[in-house]
Parts: C-alpha cells; sequence; structure tokens
C-alpha cells in the first residue's frame, strides 16, 4: 500500500477475509480490532517496512489480532444471546419502564454492587421509590439479595441455570 492509506488497507482486509469466510455475514471485524490496537499495529508495520523487510512479526500479529477480533465477537454475541433468553424467560413479567430501563443496563454489565441508593442515582427516583422497585424485582425472582444484609444489602440478576 503506496500510498500509506491504513483504512484502505483494512477495507480491504476486511474484505479478503469476508471473501475468505464464503459467507455473506460475518460477526467480527478485522478493522475495529485493528483500531482498538492501532498503536501496536503502526509500530509493527514501520519495523517491517524497515531492514530486511521480513514481515514475518507483523503477519503473526495480524494473525493473533485476527484470532482477538473473533474472540471478542463471540464474547458480544454471547451477552446478546444472555440478554435475549433473560428477556424471553421474563416476557410476561410485568414491570414499569423504569425496571426495564435499569435492568437493561444492569444486563449490559453493571460494574459494582447494586444498592438502593445506586437504583434510585440511576433511576432519578426517590430512595422509597428504589426500595419498592428492587423489592418487586426480587419477589418477580429477576433480583436476589447478596448475603451481607443491613447498609451493606445489595442485589443482583437473577440469571436461569442454562438448559
Amino acid at each position: 500500500f503506496d500510498d500509506g492509506n491504513g483504512r484502505i488497507a483494512r477495507a480491504i482486509a476486511d474484505l479478503q477475509l469476508a471473501r475468505a469466510d464464503g459467507s455473506g455475514q460475518r460477526c467480527y471485524s478485522m478493522s475495529a480490532q485493528i483500531q482498538a490496537e492501532r498503536q501496536q499495529y503502526y509500530d509493527l508495520l514501520e519495523t517491517s517496512q524497515r531492514g530486511s523487510l521480513d514481515v514475518t512479526a507483523w503477519l503473526t500479529w495480524f494473525l493473533a489480532c485476527l484470532g482477538r477480533a473473533v474472540t471478542a465477537a463471540e464474547q458480544t454475541l454471547a451477552q446478546v444471546l444472555a440478554k435475549a433468553r433473560f428477556w424471553e424467560l421474563h416476557r410476561s413479567t410485568a414491570l414499569t419502564e423504569r425496571q426495564q430501563r435499569l435492568v437493561t443496563r444492569l444486563l449490559d454489565g453493571f460494574e459494582g454492587k447494586l444498592t438502593s441508593s445506586k437504583w434510585a442515582r440511576m433511576a432519578k427516583c426517590s430512595q422509597d421509590t428504589a426500595g419498592r422497585d428492587i423489592a418487586d424485582l426480587v419477589a418477580k425472582g429477576i433480583l436476589r439479595q447478596d448475603s451481607a444484609g443491613g447498609r451493606s444489602t445489595s442485589y443482583r440478576l437473577q440469571w436461569p441455570s442454562p438448559g
């Protein structure tokens, strides 16, 4: 790629991988993975273009990057499928719009411990409303209370056992 245009190079890489897959559908993006690792990408490209022009290190990195792109796609698909199974299981469970919004946020990877105070802040509601929302979700089997009680009371999603 004489012009050094990385976007064109990444687009061609994605095109060739799509052709090699023999499928019109791909769930991974090599271009997105290279973008996420762009500093290493540029460093290896520069090293490969100088001296002996040995591209072995770059090809090794490229193939490992492809593996990481596929792994990232598998993880994303697993999360999407888990959320779909969760909502399918609870399709007939009556939830308020606020509960749906916050449960979705939990499904998207809420970090830390969910407390009624955090619920109230995220939902922009009173502490009492947060407590009622949480109690309702516990009763419906969507949340479960962690073992610590009192001021340390926290909750997590109640995932059904697989299968």
